[in-house]
């Protein structure tokens, strides 16, 4: 599921942010939506991307 460890630096930071009572869950969650924005950029960063007009031919695929 996730690409490379989490570094506690980036563990703190997440912390830090969170309210002053959360839930492992909420914690969870947070860390896998910011480990795949992260993959997403870098994607991104890589030109792995698919313009909007391609993105939208797949999609009438997929709902026919």
């Amino acid at each position: 599921m996730f690409e490379k460890l989490v570094t506690k630096k980036h563990l703190k930071e997440t912390i830090e942010k969170l309210p002053e009572e959360f839930s492992l869950e909420d914690l969870i969650d947070k860390l896998i939506l910011l480990d795949k924005i992260e993959r997403a950029e870098k994607e991104s960063g890589r030109g792995e991307t698919i313009t909007e007009e391609a993105l939208d031919r797949e999609l009438e695929k997929w709902f026919k």
